[in-house]
Protein backbone atom coordinates (compact mmCIF):
# COMPACT_ATOMS: atom_id res chain seq x y z
CA UNK A 1 0.00 0.00 0.00
CA UNK A 2 2.94 2.31 0.77
CA UNK A 3 4.35 1.56 -3.03
CA UNK A 4 1.48 2.27 -4.00
CA UNK A 5 1.17 5.78 -2.06
CA UNK A 6 -2.49 4.45 -0.57
CA UNK A 7 -2.76 6.34 2.89
CA UNK A 8 -3.57 4.10 5.91
CA UNK A 9 -4.12 4.05 9.35
CA UNK A 10 -4.69 0.84 12.36
CA UNK A 11 -7.21 1.11 14.72
CA UNK A 12 -7.36 -1.42 17.66
CA UNK A 13 -10.27 -1.84 19.63
CA UNK A 14 -8.62 -2.75 23.51
CA UNK A 15 -11.33 -4.93 24.88
CA UNK A 16 -10.65 -5.78 28.77
CA UNK A 17 -9.15 -9.52 29.27
CA UNK A 18 -8.77 -10.09 25.49
CA UNK A 19 -6.35 -7.78 24.00
CA UNK A 20 -5.03 -4.96 26.73
CA UNK A 21 -2.06 -6.71 28.20
CA UNK A 22 0.82 -5.21 28.17
CA UNK A 23 2.83 -7.83 25.99
CA UNK A 24 -0.29 -7.73 23.29
CA UNK A 25 0.07 -4.02 23.30
CA UNK A 26 3.91 -4.14 22.86
CA UNK A 27 2.93 -6.46 19.81
CA UNK A 28 1.33 -4.76 18.18
CA UNK A 29 2.87 -1.21 18.10
CA UNK A 30 6.16 -3.24 17.51
CA UNK A 31 4.97 -4.66 14.40
CA UNK A 32 3.24 -1.50 13.28
CA UNK A 33 6.43 0.69 13.78
CA UNK A 34 8.10 -1.91 12.06
CA UNK A 35 6.29 -1.62 8.84
CA UNK A 36 6.57 2.40 9.12
CA UNK A 37 6.78 4.33 12.05
CA UNK A 38 4.21 7.26 10.04
CA UNK A 39 1.09 4.59 10.32
CA UNK A 40 -1.10 6.45 13.07
CA UNK A 41 -2.43 4.36 15.21
CA UNK A 42 -5.40 4.58 16.82
CA UNK A 43 -6.46 3.02 19.88
CA UNK A 44 -10.27 2.80 20.72
CA UNK A 45 -11.61 1.67 24.32
CA UNK A 46 -14.44 -0.35 24.48
CA UNK A 47 -17.51 -0.16 25.87
CA UNK A 48 -20.22 -3.02 26.78
CA UNK A 49 -22.76 -3.46 23.96
CA UNK A 50 -24.81 -5.90 22.65
CA UNK A 51 -23.56 -9.92 23.35
CA UNK A 52 -20.35 -8.11 25.16
CA UNK A 53 -22.46 -6.32 28.05
CA UNK A 54 -20.71 -8.76 30.81
CA UNK A 55 -17.39 -6.72 29.65
CA UNK A 56 -16.06 -4.30 31.80
CA UNK A 57 -15.28 -0.39 30.03
CA UNK A 58 -11.98 -0.66 29.28
CA UNK A 59 -10.06 1.58 31.83
CA UNK A 60 -8.53 4.67 31.20
CA UNK A 61 -5.09 4.04 32.22
CA UNK A 62 -4.68 0.90 30.05
CA UNK A 63 -5.52 3.49 27.10
CA UNK A 64 -3.15 5.59 28.75
CA UNK A 65 -0.75 3.33 28.97
CA UNK A 66 -1.24 1.67 25.48
CA UNK A 67 -0.31 5.25 24.56
CA UNK A 68 3.00 5.25 25.82
CA UNK A 69 3.56 2.10 24.39
CA UNK A 70 3.10 2.86 20.88
CA UNK A 71 5.14 6.16 21.48
CA UNK A 72 7.84 4.22 22.91
CA UNK A 73 7.91 1.81 19.97
CA UNK A 74 8.34 4.73 17.95
CA UNK A 75 4.89 5.53 16.37
CA UNK A 76 5.32 9.11 15.07
CA UNK A 77 0.75 9.55 15.79
CA UNK A 78 -0.85 7.60 18.30
CA UNK A 79 -4.22 8.32 19.43
CA UNK A 80 -7.08 7.60 21.75
CA UNK A 81 -10.40 6.82 20.80
CA UNK A 82 -13.98 6.78 22.53
CA UNK A 83 -11.44 8.83 25.16
CA UNK A 84 -12.50 12.37 26.64
CA UNK A 85 -9.01 13.29 25.47
CA UNK A 86 -5.82 11.98 22.84
CA UNK A 87 -7.54 12.73 19.50
CA UNK A 88 -5.09 15.56 18.60
CA UNK A 89 -1.69 16.00 16.39
CA UNK A 90 1.53 17.10 17.44
CA UNK A 91 4.78 17.67 16.00
CA UNK A 92 6.27 14.52 17.02
CA UNK A 93 9.84 16.50 17.19
CA UNK A 94 9.05 19.34 18.96
CA UNK A 95 5.66 18.65 20.04
CA UNK A 96 3.76 21.71 19.10
CA UNK A 97 0.16 21.08 18.49
CA UNK A 98 -0.86 21.33 15.21
CA UNK A 99 -4.34 19.81 14.64
CA UNK A 100 -6.90 20.29 17.62
CA UNK A 101 -10.35 17.96 17.57
CA UNK A 102 -13.14 18.13 19.67
CA UNK A 103 -14.95 14.72 18.04
CA UNK A 104 -14.97 14.59 14.76
CA UNK A 105 -14.42 18.18 13.82
CA UNK A 106 -11.64 19.89 13.66
CA UNK A 107 -10.97 22.93 15.91
CA UNK A 108 -6.99 24.07 14.89
CA UNK A 109 -4.84 23.34 12.38
CA UNK A 110 -1.44 24.38 12.32
CA UNK A 111 0.02 22.58 9.51
CA UNK A 112 1.77 24.80 6.61
CA UNK A 113 2.34 23.16 3.05
CA UNK A 114 2.94 19.56 5.28
CA UNK A 115 5.43 21.13 7.53
CA UNK A 116 5.04 21.82 11.34
CA UNK A 117 5.30 25.64 11.32
CA UNK A 118 7.66 26.28 13.79
CA UNK A 119 10.21 23.49 13.36
CA UNK A 120 9.71 22.85 9.81
CA UNK A 121 9.58 19.02 10.27
CA UNK A 122 7.87 17.05 7.51
CA UNK A 123 4.32 15.92 8.64
CA UNK A 124 3.05 12.61 7.23
CA UNK A 125 -0.77 12.70 6.08
CA UNK A 126 -3.11 14.06 3.62
CA UNK A 127 -2.99 17.62 3.58
CA UNK A 128 -6.24 19.37 3.97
Amino acid sequence: MKKLNIWKEVTTLVVPGQNDSVEELKKIANFLAGLDPSIPWHISRFYPQYKMEDLETTPLEVLNQAYDIGKNAGLRYVYLGNAEKGNNTYCDQCHRLLIERSGFSIETYQVKEGRCPDCNRSIDGVEM
